[in-house]
């Protein structure tokens, strides 16, 4: 999360709110309790479920705590297994490492991994693009090989957005992010790497939006297989991105598309991840988040491709004056336990 970016199914979702997202709107809507839930939801090869929406976090952001006792004490918190576990990492750093995979393999509680990879770090997209960290890739490559066989979401770059340079030469144009995606993707299918899902994870802000070369930073169909989006909202009214889990989907520039309509015209065949969201309110003006955590199951109903939303729990962001918590309040964690408890999210992975 960044500072800039505060982004069969059709049937079983609408059948999941029938008598509430489609007969009732506003505040009423927003409250209303799913009449049925889908059942034997599963995922498929590209872990696309058949039916429901697969739930995930990451917790303990910004802090020095292992990721994945946070996430741990966090879905204790919550109520529900985060069948995603978003870990982040970058440059060379070894990954998945030991603790990730035992959370991906712990049978109890069955988890699938989405490794955000800076892979550029301490280089640029235009050198890895044109293969001076190859190396890189290929230590990458071998381990997954050698240690990690099961299926895993990866990100590159997440959030390219808040990188580009926009200055030919800079080696961080969006064209090259699209470029340094391509390759990589390419190369690690090259060594044999077959269990990677490849997420582009945007920030959806209307800022980069409105910038000439946001267009350019897409690297192709051909090796994306979910879209992603990185979003956030404020419960403050009058603050920085108020608004409710609809908002931050809807997003757009000045006379332009939204993200959500962006993504599922554009390219339609893509299943639609919320990789990073959250409602937040100032470090020490704590509001009330209910209303943006009732807000997310009307709009699911309503938004078929949108396939899995992770959430992402700090106290405070990188800038320190953000609380996303979802325990800021009681309230506010009863309210996102009652959305965490919601049969939509019953989905077995595969």
């Amino acid at each position: 999360m960044r500072r800039s970016a505060i982004t069969k199914t059709v049937l079983s979702l609408t059948a999941l709110l029938a008598g509430a997202g489609a007969a009732l709107t506003g505040a009423t809507a927003a409250q209303a309790a799913p009449a049925a839930a889908p059942t034997g939801c599963v995922t498929d090869a590209r872990l696309v479920p058949s039916c429901g929406v697969l739930w995930g976090a990451a917790a303990g952001g910004f802090t020095s705590a292992p990721r994945d006792a946070a996430l741990k004490d966090w879905e204790k918190l919550s109520g529900r297994t985060a069948s995603i576990f978003h870990t982040y990492h970058k440059g060379d750093e070894p990954f998945p490492t030991k603790s990730e995979m035992a959370m991906a393999r712990d049978t109890a509680r069955p988890r699938v991994l989405l490794m955000n990879w800076k892979i550029a770090y301490g280089s640029s997209w235009a050198k890895v693009a044109r293969g001076e960290q190859d190396a890189r890739i290929d230590r990458f490559a071998a381990r997954v090989k050698a240690t990690f066989p099961e299926k895993f979401f990866l990100v590159l770059n997440h959030e390219p957005e808040n990188d580009v340079v926009a200055r030919a030469g800079s080696g961080w144009e969006a064209k090259d992010f699209a470029a340094m995606y391509r390759h990589t993707i390419e190369r690690l299918r090259a060594k044999g790497v077959t269990n990677a899902i490849n997420v582009m994870a945007y920030m959806g802000n209307e800022k980069w939006m409105a910038q000439s070369w946001w267009k350019d930073l897409y690297p192709g169909d051909d090796v994306v297989d979910w879209m992603g989006l990185d979003s956030y909202v404020s419960a403050e009214k009058g603050y920085y991105h108020y608004g409710m889990f609809a908002d931050l989907l809807d997003r757009k520039p000045a006379n332009g598309m939204n993200f959500y309509d962006w993504a599922t015209t554009k390219h339609p065949a893509k299943p639609l991840m919320v990789a990073e969201w959250g409602v937040y309110h100032r470090v020490g003006k704590v509001t009330d988040k209910t209303a943006g955590f009732k807000s997310v199951l009307p709009e699911l109903a309503k938004r078929p491709n949108i396939k899995a939303i992770v959430y992402f729990d700090t106290s405070h962001d990188d800038q320190g004056d953000r609380d996303i918590s979802i325990d800021s309040t009681r309230a506010n964690l009863a309210a996102f336990r009652t959305l965490a408890a919601n049969p939509v999210f019953n989905v077995t992975l595969r």
